[in-house]
This record gives C-alpha cells, sequence and structure tokens, in this order.
C-alpha cells in the first residue's frame, strides 16, 4: 500500500459516513487543529521592557494537552475504521464513547482555566488566548455530536428480545355443575 492509496482511502472516509459521524468528525478534527492555535499567552518583564509571547498546546504540553490530543486523534480513528465498515462492538456503542471523549475534552479544558500552565519563569504571568477558546467550543461540539449518535444508535437499536414465551390461548371454562359447586362449597363447622 502505498501513500497514494492511503490518501484516496482517508479522503472517501467522510463520504462513507452518516451526518452525524460527519458532524463527530468535523468537530475532532476542530479539536485537533486548535491545538496549534494560540491558547495562552505568557508576559514577561525583561530589564525594563514588558515582552508578551503567544503559546500553542504543544507549547506547553502536559498531561492535559496530551489527553486532549488522544480524544482527537482516538474519534478519528473510531470514525475511520467504521468508515472502512470494520464491525466491532464498544461498550455503550461509538455514540457513548464519541459523547465521553467530549466530555473528557470539555473537562480538562474547563481544569486548564484554573490549573494554568508554568510557561515562564520569574515576573511572569500567563493569561488565555482565543485558541483555548475554540477549543472548549470544538469539545463541547464533539460531546453534541456524540449525543446525536448516541440518539440515533438507541432509536436504530431493535427491540430487545423477551424471555417469555406468548400465552396460548386457553379453552373457555365450562359452566360448573350443581355436583361441583357443592364439592367446592366449604364445610360446615357448626
Amino acid at each position: 500500500m502505498n501513500l497514494g492509496d492511503i490518501l484516496r482511502r482517508i479522503a472517501a472516509a467522510p463520504r462513507a459516513l452518516n451526518g452525524d459521524q460527519q458532524l463527530a468528525g468535523l468537530a475532532a478534527v476542530a479539536l485537533l487543529v486548535s491545538m496549534f492555535l494560540p491558547w495562552y499567552e505568557k508576559n514577561t518583564v525583561r530589564g525594563s521592557r514588558f515582552i508578551g509571547d503567544a503559546v500553542s498546546a504543544f507549547g506547553t504540553l502536559s498531561f492535559v494537552e496530551a489527553a486532549i490530543f488522544l480524544v482527537s486523534a482516538g474519534v478519528l480513528a473510531l470514525l475511520f475504521t467504521r468508515a472502512e465498515a470494520r464491525e466491532y462492538e464498544l461498550p455503550g456503542g461509538d455514540g457513548t464513547v464519541i459523547l465521553a471523549g467530549g466530555a473528557w475534552a470539555a473537562l480538562l479544558l474547563f481544569w486548564r482555566v484554573f490549573d494554568r500552565p508554568d510557561v515562564g519563569g520569574e515576573a511572569s504571568t500567563v493569561g488565555i488566548q482565543w485558541g483555548f477558546f475554540v477549543a472548549f467550543l470544538a469539545a463541547g461540539g464533539l460531546a453534541a455530536a456524540g449525543w446525536r449518535l448516541r440518539q440515533h444508535e438507541r432509536n436504530a437499536r431493535p427491540a430487545p428480545p423477551t424471555s417469555r414465551r406468548p400465552r396460548e390461548p386457553r379453552p373457555p371454562e365450562e359452566e360448573p355443575t350443581a355436583r361441583q359447586q357443592a364439592d367446592a362449597a366449604p364445610d360446615r363447622l357448626f
């Protein structure tokens, strides 16, 4: 398999997916691309000058940024295998896994608002840039796409089989005779 075949398979993959899967793929690509945008602003005092610099997610690689990268790459890999018509079962289905990945990424980004990375030395501050908000929106979009996909999977899933057999119709009961009524009556105690 050469590079041209691989690129053709990647280019054909979105057309093989349904609308909700395409939406999840778009959100995962947006989350991945947002990692190259400026997430943080580092301001440092050097001498008598105040110097500002923008830093992307890859400029401060830690657990949070690595986990967000793995979520977006994992969702893209999942969708690529579905486009290739590979069948395997995930716990809860694809929608649940994508929903959990998007919610996890959004939670990590929310945590990062309060626990900013150390990207500077002495006399420096770290602020949040616009790329961080794009990543937060993309993570929310990924969770929403997972929710939609999950709802679609639930509606398409057949009803579980019942364990009970259907009842067989009973023949109509006959009217009890006088003898059967007397036998069924309780005995008198007094």
